[in-house]
């Protein structure tokens, strides 16, 4: 039986002689910061310290012993007729060599690595030459290519935000970054399974392409398989053979909200006669996935359709979590996506400019009901599709399609994150000359390999992308959609002014939380522009868009940071929420809204939700409601107001619908009860009487349902004389209750001000007179009314 040694132990880093302990996996960034040779990049203004760590050679070393593996370092194996050396990741441009001997050169951290190693040992080491050396070599042969950023991201296969993005600090890595092990076996051993997944008439079928390495060219070879009870066997016709299985009755993977998540052990196992010789081993989900991209009367429709029911998309666009990847955990993976579903998220694009994420990531998706569109790595660049670039491209591709199939959340393959719509409106076209800029990977290679390995689920070339060259490839009309005309230029008020039919990007910018802010920027006096504060805002103009979106809406405070920092965070808010009300108000026109972005992969002002230290930003909180099963909301449209009741349940929604026109001082000015009734996965829409219409500054409308809450305030918050804010605060353990005397507007407990580790569960909330709210506060072991006060926030007028 195959036999699998990890190399984890007795590894040196070098560079110009020296040596420190190195962490297998890790990356060259992460040994330097254990062994106390540089500064944590994360604080301060310490990434521009060590940005020579990018630029220098590096080589990991330990010793491969040839023989048994007993003793020190590691065995190359006897008893068996091979012993691989097998990388999983790379990163990125290296030399592998035993005693000198050059064993070969990789050029891609998207790809995993196999050498024979049989009988050799000595000392194993892995040079890694310069990320931007490789990639400035690469130039020289292909030529320049325009990017957004000036970095030269798209010369090699790396994850490009290691160069830096508008919320990442450049920080090029290198190293092993993912295992590293020696695999010993005899006669044959599975080189590939591809497991096409699908269901028919109830049955769910598991049909498993396999491929093997021999030594022994005649060896008769078998396939065992077994999945929910069912076997069964076929021989391997040389290197291959396929394997079906139909289970009956079989239990239907869906998206968290619409039913279970039942998942099916695979086992197969590859047989010479009775003798086990390897074995394969994965987790699988039947469902069904299409992607209807059919004409209509508004444009081209852009809707997922899993196991048959057609899906409004919840999404959140997902970075590495860490700009060093190899420090994420699995138990990291299942907290940050765990949060994802606690916020109502089914959806999770994993971005074009990050990486192939690790199983851990697929395997709790599969578990939670998240649904994982999967972009290529390509982003916001024109990428080269000359050698040496195109062959690392096909193979990757290969492997990950491969490598990701067996799971259920994987829906949709994404060519690309911006590079059509970079050609067409970029300048890039101009610049190009004729020179290729990776449409030739976008709209043949990867939709080609996707057909042959992976033809259960569908592929689109490029988000944004309208289908065709005939339009534009951002016409919101057509597809995919990024609204980034709103935050760079526009305010958010205008994400109403159109319905795209698919929002794949939009978002608005926040500072993170207080604490995080204390813990990245030790001993600054805070202030929107202080030096930390503006190292940790990547964006082009961030601070300067972020005032300006705030001046539309509430007056902008003076030398007031923590005013700044709560009324920064309502904007986030209210932006994010003036889309997704809309969009999702106009189901089944809009088919899904994507937030520009779920977390960071750093502290850093930024569009997530939640920050680089994990915290949940009040955007977070808020995406709870947005993204909740029924969600109410008062809408300006050119019958007048409406309140739309947005029903994405699986039963009907019916009840009564109480209005009420308030004055800000608390009194009702009108007041009326209508019918509700939505549709299951459908959108009621109730017209609001002209009496109940507030009109002026100090006018607004509530509207109550079922536990759900919409106002709407005709003007903007600058414009409202909200009363000064009365309200009583008790604690007790674990919460905190909140009771209003007057109207309290966007009430906000920041509780990491309590306890950096303190956390609450909700986040803002407006108190009508006589109205309590109690917030649960975990995390915070001594409760202090008057501390509990210091930390509470809400819109009012200034004494």
């Amino acid at each position: 039986m195959l036999e699998a040694t990890p190399l984890t132990e007795g590894w040196v880093l070098r560079h110009e002689g020296d040596g420190l302990a190195a962490v297998v996996p890790g990356c060259v960034h992460t040994d330097l910061l254990a062994a106390g040779v540089i500064p944590d990049p994360f604080l301060g203004r310490n990434e521009a310290e060590v940005a020579w760590v990018g630029r220098r050679e590096w080589t990991y070393e330990t010793v491969l012993r040839a023989g048994s593996g007993h003793g020190s370092g590691h065995g190359s194996g006897r008893g068996h007729e091979q012993t691989d050396l097998v990388f999983e990741g790379l990163d990125t441009a290296a030399e592998i060599l035993v005693d000198g001997q050059l064993l070969g050169r990789t050029r891609n951290m998207h790809r995993s690595y196999r050498f024979d190693v049989t009988g050799m040992g000595g000392r194993l080491s892995v040079r890694f030459v310069s990320a931007y050396a490789e990639a400035e070599a690469v130039r020289g042969r292909v030529g320049e290519r325009p990017a957004a950023y000036a970095e030269p991201y798209q010369y090699l296969r790396k994850m490009a935000c290691s160069f830096g993005w508008d919320w990442g600090p450049t920080l090029v890595t290198a190293g092993i970054w993912r295992p590293v092990r020696l695999e010993r076996w005899s006669t044959a051993r599975i080189a590939r399974v591809r497991p096409v997944v699908t269901v028919e008439g109830g049955e769910g079928v598991v049909e498993l392409h396999v491929e093997v390495e021999r030594t022994r060219v005649e060896a008769p070879l078998t396939v065992e398989a077994t999945v929910g009870g069912v076997r069964a066997r076929a021989e391997l016709d040389g290197t291959a053979g396929v394997v079906r299985l139909r289970v009956p009755d079989v239990r239907l993977w869906w998206p968290r909200g619409y039913g279970e998540q039942p998942l099916y052990d695979v086992e197969l196992t590859l047989l010479h006669g009775h003798e086990p010789l390897d074995a394969w081993r994965r987790r699988v989900g039947f469902r069904t996935v299409e992607l209807d991209t059919s004409a209509d009367a508004h444009g081209t429709g852009f809707t997922l359709v899993v196991n048959g029911e057609r899906l409004f998309a919840r999404g959140v666009n997902w970075i590495p979590d860490d700009v060093f990847p190899s420090r994420i955990t699995r138990e990291r993976y299942r907290e940050r996506l765990g949060q994802a579903a606690g916020a109502g998220v089914d959806l999770v694009r994993i971005w074009g400019g990050g990486i192939y994420e690790s199983e851990d990531f697929y395997d709790a998706c599969d578990e939670l009901g998240l649904l994982v569109w999967q972009d290529f790595p390509f982003a916001c660049a024109a990428y080269p599709e000359e050698q040496p670039l195109r062959g690392e491209v096909e193979a990757e591709v290969r492997e990950n399609v491969v490598r990701l199939m067996p799971h259920p959340s994987l829906v949709l393959w994404n060519g690309n994150n911006e590079n059509l719509w970079g050609f067409r409106d970029w300048g890039w076209e101009e610049r190009l000359g004729g020179d290729s800029w990776g449409e030739g990977y976008y709209l043949g290679v990867l939709p080609r390999v996707v057909a042959e390995l992976d033809p259960t689920r569908p592929y689109t070339a490029g988000s944004p992308w309208s289908g065709s060259w005939d339009r534009h490839p951002n016409d919101p009309a057509h597809g995919t959609h990024h609204s980034w005309e709103v935050w760079n230029r526009e305010d958010y008020a205008e994400y109403r002014s159109e319905v795209p039919r698919f929002v794949a990007e939009f978002g608005w910018q926040a500072p993170p939380a207080y604490a995080t802010l204390r813990r990245a920027l030790p001993g600054e006096e805070l202030a929107a522009g202080s030096p930390g504060m503006l190292h940790h805002q990547k964006a082009d103009d961030g601070n300067g868009k972020l005032e300006r979106g705030l001046a539309r809406h509430f007056a902008v405070p003076e030398g007031d940071f923590d005013r700044w920092h709560y009324l920064m965070q309502v904007n986030q808010a209210r932006a994010v929420a003036a889309g997704i009300e809309h969009w999702r108000s106009h189901w089944p026109v809009c088919a899904g809204t994507v937030v520009w972005q779920l977390n960071d992969c750093w502290p850093v002002t930024s569009w997530a939700a939640i920050d680089g230290d994990g915290r949940e930003k009040p955007l977070y909180h808020e995406l709870r409601r947005l993204y909740a099963d029924r969600l109410l909301t008062l809408q300006v449209r050119d019958s007048g107001l409406v309140l739309a009741a947005v029903n994405q349940a699986a039963e009907a929604w019916t009840g009564t619908l109480v209005l009420r026109r308030m004055s800000v001082e608390g009194a009702v000015v009108g007041e009326a009860s209508v019918g509700l009734t939505a549709e299951a996965r459908a959108v009621g829409v109730v017209g609001i009487p002209r009496e109940l219409e507030p009109t002026g500054p100090k006018e607004f409308l509530v509207a109550d349902a079922d536990g759900l809450r919409a106002v709407h305030f005709p003007v903007p918050d600058r414009e409202v004389p909200y009363p000064r804010a009365e309200f009583n605060v008790t604690v007790s353990p674990g919460a905190i209750t909140v009771t209003a005397h007057t109207l309290v507007r966007d009430l906000l407990l920041q509780a990491d001000r309590l306890d950096p580790r303190a956390r609450a569960d909700r986040g803002l909330v407006t108190l009508l007179p006589g109205e309590s709210v109690t917030i649960g506060v975990r995390g915070w072991e001594t409760p202090d009314p008057d501390a509990a006060r210091s930390a509470l926030y809400c819109l009012e007028t200034a004494p």
